[in-house]
């Protein structure tokens, strides 16, 4: 476990960088930095000894979604107009994270497992609630502004993020659920930004607030 935080401490330094050059639109201190926070957070799942964790089946998992992430954000910060493949990788990353959080533990019927009717009903309304607003402006700036081919990407990409954040706030990990609602606050003010109006330091939440999200998540598998 000594190199898992070690890796872990990487990525947090690595963070605190793309912060800052993002903070200072230091673009190329950014390109360093972004990249180096998921490698540090993939290399650090992947050293979690089976010893350690009953979550072995979900990790690999979520090593995959963490790859699927990596190419994402390279795709987003290139100087050139790659949103839809972005998102397309951020999309595989979701359904490869939904897939590992059906996972159950190993041995089966331990915790922490705790998908009841009840859970899943909550967080489904909860968090669709609190999407309402914010899903309603994207798309209605998507048709004002004549981009109507990404309506239906844009909306199967919130059907999966959505389904990964009710999952994981019902996975009896509380690390795993903070870090989906952090992923859902950073996919939302990055598409607000995108789509209706940036505003001051909107960039510096959309990367703590992912950085965040992926750091809790990979942290989750420790159970």
């Amino acid at each position: 476990m000594t190199i898992f935080w070690i890796l872990i401490g990487v990525a947090a330094v690595a963070a605190l960088v793309d912060w800052t050059a993002v903070a200072r639109a230091d673009t190329r201190l950014e390109y360093v930095a972004k990249p180096a926070v998921l490698v540090a957070l993939t290399l650090a799942a992947v050293s979690i000894p089976a010893a350690h964790t009953d979550l072995v089946d979900r990790k690999w998992w979520f090593v995959a979604a963490l790859v699927a992430s990596l190419v994402g954000d390279v795709l987003l910060m290139l100087p050139r107009n790659l949103f839809v493949p972005g998102l397309a990788s951020f999309l595989v990353g979701h359904v490869l994270f939904i897939i590992g959080l059906l996972q159950p533990p190993s041995p089966p019927g331990t915790p922490p497992f705790s998908f009841s009717t009840t859970g899943l009903v909550v967080a489904a309304v909860v968090i669709g609630l609190a999407a309402v607003v914010p899903a309603f402006l994207i798309f209605r700036s998507l048709v004002r502004d004549g981009h109507r081919e990404l309506i239906a990407p844009v909306a199967v990409y919130l059907v999966a993020i959505a389904t990964m954040a009710v999952l994981a706030c019902n996975v009896g990990v509380p690390a795993a659920a903070l870090g989906a609602i952090f992923f859902l606050v950073s996919d939302a003010v990055l598409a607000l930004q995108r789509f209706v109006r940036p505003f001051p330091q909107g960039n510096v939440v959309v990367h703590v607030t992912y950085h965040l999200a992926q750091g809790l998540l990979v942290l989750s598998l420790l159970g």
